[in-house]
């Protein structure tokens, strides 16, 4: 995705809930993109305009997977926690 269809996604999986703003959203591409984590290409958007287009790196999806884990470690332990107050 580029960009933009990125903030936008993230929006609408979150049901409004979550909104990325391009000027915290680019340079997070950025410090991703310079770790290997996503790779970037440029290419033509929807309405044909230039866009860089980014994806997921093997050591990306590696690193998601290692994310993924950790969240749900730390928010069963907050579940477990809230539970017992």
């Amino acid at each position: 995705m580029h960009g933009w269809g990125i903030a936008q996604r993230i929006q609408q999986v979150s049901k409004e809930v979550l909104q990325v703003q391009q000027g915290s959203l680019y340079p997070a591409l950025y410090r991703l993109e310079r770790k290997g984590l996503i790779q970037a290409e440029w290419g033509a958007s929807e309405n044909n305009r230039r866009a860089k287009y980014y994806s997921l790196t093997k050591a990306g999806r590696e690193q998601l997977q290692k994310e993924l884990a950790e969240w749900e470690r730390l928010s069963s332990a907050v579940a477990l926690i809230l539970q017992r107050a």
